[in-house]
């Protein structure tokens, strides 16, 4: 019997039966999140080395400035930031930074505003708008991502945002990574190697 008659043979055999089902699922397909402590789930996605993120606590947007400032010299890179043309952003006092609205290609920071926090997943999302440019999140390095603590949903399902819809959205799960070349484990191979999230409690 050849392989392609192995296979068919297979699909016309039983079903398995629902024990044998079962057994292939290692884990809850909707993971239980615990919606009372939202910030706490996320933070323990963000931890895990699927995702390898890094993130820090602000309490309002003044504080902004100095914690990416903090991120920054803690990874020995100088004060220089690709900052989207948001007013949010553009009204902090980045006194001491180097700010640009362009990412190069060797860019060395961006930031970025993200729309939701998944709980479940660790999950970020982000809109395209003319304050919202997609380049630099995928440019830069480093990918610093602000996130409002009241921004977080606890499930996939909570995602979709009210209102009118962008040109586009796009997710990000911890950073690029790969394992093509000789099946060695390679951050940054299709985008940032280091994702750093500040969660803003105001």
């Amino acid at each position: 019997m050849s392989a392609r008659d192995t296979i068919f043979a297979r699909l016309k055999g039983d079903a398995p039966s629902k024990a044998e089902a079962d057994a292939l699922l290692i884990a809850p397909e909707r993971p239980r999140v615990d919606e009372a402590a939202l910030e706490a789930e996320f933070l323990a996605r963000l931890a895990l080395p699927s995702i390898s993120a890094t993130h820090d606590v602000i309490d309002d947007m003044a504080q902004l400035p100095a914690a990416v400032a903090r991120y920054l010299e803690s990874q020995n890179e100088a004060l220089t930031l690709c900052i989207p043309p948001d007013p949010r952003l553009v009204a902090c006092d980045w006194q001491g930074f180097t700010l640009h609205d362009r990412a190069a290609p060797d860019e060395a920071a961006a930031i970025a505003i993200a729309r939701r926090g998944i709980a479940e997943s660790g999950s970020l999302i982000f809109e395209t708008g003319p304050t919202a440019p997609m380049l630099p999140n995928f440019l830069a390095l480093h990918h610093i991502v602000l996130l409002r603590v009241g921004d977080i949903v606890p499930y996939l399902e909570d995602a979709p945002l009210p209102g009118v819809q962008p040109r586009a959205h796009y997710w990000i799960t911890g950073v690029s990574g790969t394992t093509d070349i000789e099946g060695t484990y390679v951050r940054g191979a299709h985008g940032p190697r280091f994702l750093h999230v500040l969660l803003l409690r105001q």
